[in-house]
């Protein structure tokens, strides 16, 4: 016969196992949840092949923010490309650049730098002031710069995106997709391969001024070179994410995170996801709603 401590026992059991179900159902839905929580878009893309093994609201209309300056990078190279500029060659910069808000790379007026120093403030600094700097130089006005980079956006078939200025700061109208992105990125590093030098660069040191790299992932996640990150109030936490392994090249787009956490989480998880299954969508799929099957 059983003891009543026993049958006690044996009923508050009973009680908790619901309880204890539902519990398990909730972390089950959160596991699966993780993948998605706190960013607006998603992109991953298997660079080798042109494969994309997983999106999610990839043509979202989403301000692109400093991921703005891929494109102010992008037609500094096609000047450096034509001759109008050299990596070597210094630039000045104009009282306008050196006055922009937002991230910098705190550039005094006047101040004379090699452009190639410009292109690690946008790639490292996020300067704003560098973008300005940069799109003077080539242009000779903000104003003549835009419309560079939207001709240069309809050539490269980016067609839900429009910018307003070189930087990515705030402005009525800027918008663009994680598919626009991802596809202005994999031009860029195709035509000017030499540029993964400036993103993997970790730390810009300026009059002084040490300034870490805004990636936060360089250095973290095995494997990861590269790219951009942004962030405006409009747009959220932004990044796309470069990364190889054992030959393997990956691109992952986050955009409109809710936190830099929640952007990087979600970036490590794509990035992890490929290397876990690079020719596989549905794989990737289900890893990345936290199944192994």
């Amino acid at each position: 016969m059983k003891s009543m401590t026993d049958r006690s026992s044996s009923a508050r059991l009973r009680r908790l196992l619901p309880v204890l179900a539902l519990t398990l159902l909730c972390l089950l839905c959160l596991t699966a949840q993780t993948a998605h929580a706190g960013v607006k878009a998603m992109l991953l893309i298997n660079l080798n092949t042109g494969k994309t093994l997983y999106e999610r609201n990839a043509n979202l209309s989403i301000p692109p923010a400093s991921l703005t300056k891929l494109m102010t990078m992008y037609l500094a190279m096609d000047a450096v490309s034509s001759r109008k500029l050299s990596l070597m060659g210094k630039v000045r910069v104009t009282r306008e650049a050196a006055r922009t808000g937002g991230s910098s790379m705190h550039l005094r007026t006047g101040e004379r730098l090699p452009l190639s120093r410009l292109m690690l403030g946008m790639a490292v600094a996020s300067g704003n002031d560098a973008a300005m700097t940069v799109a003077h130089a080539i242009s000779g006005s903000t104003r003549n710069f835009v419309r560079l980079m939207n001709r240069k956006a309809r050539n490269l078939g980016l067609r839900h995106t429009v910018f307003k200025n070189p930087s990515g700061l705030l402005a009525p109208g800027q918008k663009t997709t994680a598919r626009d992105m991802a596809r202005l990125a994999r031009a860029y590093l195709k035509a000017y391969p030499s540029v993964r030098t400036f993103h993997a660069t970790r730390r810009l040191v300026h009059r002084g001024r040490a300034i870490n790299n805004t990636n936060l992932l360089l250095g973290r996640v095995r494997g990861v070179d590269g790219l951009k990150t942004g962030f405006t109030a409009a747009s959220g936490y932004n990044v796309i994410i470069t990364a190889e392994r054992n030959g393997v090249r990956l691109m992952a787009v986050v955009m409109g995170g809710s936190s830099r956490a929640a952007r990087d989480t979600a970036a490590r998880r794509l990035v992890e996801a490929g290397f876990a299954a690079p020719a596989s969508p549905a794989k990737v799929k289900r890893l990345m709603a936290g199944r192994r099957r």
